[in-house]
């Protein structure tokens, strides 16, 4: 695999882990008790955005860290995962 292709990979994979990561350590409006006339009690309490963008570059980077040595340190590739769908031709 190219760079290219591994920037790549590493950009859709780190938006998947954004959204999973997202809600953790989220407090709302609600838990502390003090709801901002005009917003939902559910919304969130303060800005989160950085320590998410910095949890989700960390678990991004040890993901494809274990992709990366999956498939260049012991060889695996897209070959060695079991088909899901069987083979119907008959030979």
């Amino acid at each position: 695999m190219n760079w290219v292709s591994f920037v790549a990979l590493f950009f859709v994979t780190w938006w998947l882990v954004l959204f999973a990561v997202l809600p953790f350590s989220l407090r709302t409006q609600d838990e502390d008790k003090d709801v901002t006339l005009g917003t939902v009690s559910s919304a969130p309490r303060g800005p989160h955005m950085l320590r998410a963008v910095i949890r989700t570059t960390i678990v991004t980077a040890i993901v494809m860290g274990i992709f990366y040595g999956l498939t260049r340190g012991l060889g695996f590739g897209f070959d060695e995962i079991p088909h899901i769908i069987p083979d119907f031709s008959h030979k």
